[in-house]
């Protein structure tokens, strides 16, 4: 496991990279097959690709979305599992990087 370094997440994609990969895909492995693929796979890759994660302090973490994530998902916003489904995603992917870096020992 890689130590955590708040100041080092500032920069996060030079220095945790492969952390930030693993929790994205962690999540969507999760989600898979409880959802509808079709909207899970919009929102990993026209929403979540372009969100962004911070370090809020004592262990949390926040997955901040793009502007107007239903216009970037299509078609399949107007599922009704949108926003259930965005909601887990980036739930999991928060829970993720908080049992990555070790400050959940429940997860």
């Amino acid at each position: 496991m890689t130590e955590f370094d708040p100041e080092k997440f500032e920069e996060k994609y030079v220095h945790y990279f492969e952390e930030l990969e693993e929790a994205y895909s962690a999540a969507y492995q999760q989600l898979h097959g409880r959802y509808d693929s079709d909207v899970l796979r919009a929102i990993d890759r026209q929403v979540l690709s372009e969100s962004e994660p911070f370090y809020e302090g004592d262990g949390e973490f926040r997955v901040a979305l793009p502007e107007n994530p239903r216009e970037r998902a299509g078609a399949v916003a107007d599922r009704e599992q949108f926003e259930p489904v965005l909601e887990a995603f980036v739930d999991r992917i928060e829970g993720e990087l908080r049992r990555i870096f070790e400050f959940d020992e429940t997860a």
